[in-house]
């Protein structure tokens, strides 16, 4: 990826951990990562599921291959499960549900988000969990319906927890704003629907139990989320702005409303935003309508984080997500991502509108379906941005490795990775994550009095080697820095040190011979096997 490959690098040894489900690897603290401390799985955007679901792809072709295959693959499949949400579950038209899944699937935000940020783009879960309370409804077998339901929250929370708090968010207050407007369903759907999410939540709550200790209580878990929400707020004006990812937006200044390029969620446009408006004019007396348009502005007003920012300036107005900062859950989630719930929010209210015009006659019927293709035109997706990535060295992807270190021991590589440079762990990756790494790319608890930090702080001989890869300059090594290297070395309980190609190579091989002696060659790196 042109835009964060830090991440996807990340992400793609994520893909190789969660393979190792099939292994017999069910560990949800690995030390395949910062060893010997490890890492909270939970606790990091690890798509656990989307792991082991592609499990097949990435043993036979590799985790990148898996990557690519989950970036499209969110994509389409949650395009394809609104549509059919809205075709079959809901009977609309199916050009309505057509133009409707496809803002859901490929919106400017989804765009943004496919930018390495896998856990926040794999939605194709919400639609059947939307299904099921649709069923709940109609008291369609509550009980085997709640145990569906509770088992596709299960398999959320493995593949993207964030978007299962949104959604829990958006579908809670979804079904306050409905009540009110429709008393006589909820007379009806009271009794199956309590029974159904009571079944859900048992189930659920038994399944996820043990993984919400260690998420928030076990070893590496963090108390607060790292990212500051006042950063990663929305800029009120960027509603009204087309994505530099779409293809209206191609050569305006979209990037300048954003906190970066992976966290446009809310670019939708002036016609998208004039269209939904219009929509709720025309069906306002449909509850789900009324909701959708009272829960989309309550989520848009939390996007803008604790106070607004109008075009990059703050305004000092207190805005609705003052009132929950720093709470609990609700700190971890960055603001700007509250205006993803808003695409199957307004997606609704198109689909309803579209399938009233197309079964009516008149201009409407001509008329609506203009009206949002000029809408949805402008976001059309553009490709995006990728660059040419170094080869991992034939060391790792051809099995070299196992001569240093056995299954399941550490190795050190060299350079060690870091949150700004995780490229080494691409190398364990080729290796589908079967030694571990000191160091690396993670949340975890780090930061003052325990508190949530990215990445962990550098033993003394990974600063040592840090700077010299910086400098270029060899340093002048004591017995007592022989004696820190050799130390380290215990304290990540390694079996051997690799160097692999990266800038001031010479200087880091030199550096490594005066702390540990000699250097072999092995394939296309230098190793240096620990004694015991």
């Amino acid at each position: 990826m042109g835009v964060n490959p830090a991440d996807q690098t990340l992400i793609e040894w994520f893909l190789a951990q969660g393979s190792r489900f099939w292994l017999g690897d069910l560990t949800l603290v690995t030390d395949r990562m910062n060893s010997p401390d490890g890492i909270n799985l939970l606790t990091n955007a690890t798509n656990l599921l989307a792991g082991a679901v592609l499990a097949p792809v990435t043993f036979l072709f590799g985790a990148p291959t898996s990557f690519a295959a989950l970036v499209a693959g969110n994509l389409a499949g949650t395009a394809l499960g609104w549509y059919l949400l809205f075709a079959r579950g809901f009977g609309l038209h199916r050009a309505a549900s057509a133009a409707a899944g496809a803002l859901c699937g490929f919106a400017p935000a989804m765009m943004s988000q496919s930018n390495s940020h896998t856990h926040i783009t794999m939605q194709w879960l919400l639609p059947p969990i939307v299904y099921c309370l649709l069923r709940l409804t109609r008291a369609q077998t509550p009980i085997r319906t709640g145990l569906a339901l509770g088992a596709l929250i299960t398999a959320q929370f493995f593949g993207g927890q964030e978007v299962l708090f949104f959604a829990a968010m958006t579908l809670g207050l979804f079904t306050v704003g409905y009540a009110l407007f429709d008393r006589d369903l909820v007379r009806r759907a009271a009794r199956p629907v309590l029974l159904g999410l009571g079944v859900a939540a048992g189930l659920a709550v038994t399944l996820l139990a043990y993984p919400l200790w260690v998420e928030f209580k076990g070893p590496q878990s963090v108390p607060n989320g790292p990212f500051s929400p006042e950063y990663f707020s929305a800029d009120l004006a960027s509603y009204a702005k087309f994505s530099p990812l779409s293809w209206a937006g191609r050569n305006g200044d979209g990037g300048n409303y954003a906190p970066n390029a992976t966290e446009m969620n809310t670019f939708l446009g002036i016609p998208l935003l004039i269209m939904a408006a219009a929509c709720v004019g025309y069906l306002w007396r449909h509850p789900a309508v009324r909701a959708s348009a009272i829960v989309g502005v309550l989520m848009a007003w939390l996007s803008l984080g604790p106070t607004v920012i109008v075009s990059g300036e703050q305004t000092g107005f207190p805005a609705l997500y003052g009132l929950l900062h720093g709470l609990p859950v609700i700190d971890g989630a960055l603001p700007s991502r509250f205006a993803l719930t808003l695409l199957p929010l307004i997606a609704t209210v198109l689909a309803l509108a579209l399938d009233a015009a197309l079964r009516a006659g008149g201009v409407v019927r001509y008329a609506l379906p203009a009206a949002t293709a000029v809408a949805l035109l402008p976001l059309l997706p553009l490709p995006l941005d990728t660059v040419h990535r170094p080869v991992v060295p034939t060391f790792f992807s051809a099995g070299h490795w196992k001569t240093c270190v056995r299954t399941g021991g550490v190795l050190v590589p060299v350079p060690l990775p870091t949150p700004t440079d995780p490229e080494p762990l691409r190398w364990a990756t080729a290796a589908d994550v079967a030694f571990g790494v000191p160091e690396g790319f993670f949340i975890g608890p780090y930061g003052g009095e325990g508190k949530a930090s990215i990445g962990v702080y550098p033993q003394p001989t990974a600063a040592l080697l840090g700077e010299v890869r910086r400098t270029g300059v060899v340093p002048q090594v004591t017995a007592e820095g022989r004696r820190l290297a050799q130390a380290d070395v215990g304290h990540w309980n390694a079996s051997c040190i690799t160097l692999g190609p990266t800038v001031h190579r010479d200087e880091l091989k030199a550096t490594l011979d005066l702390l540990y002696g000699p250097g072999e060659r092995v394939a296309d790196v230098w190793v240096w096997r620990v004694k015991p």
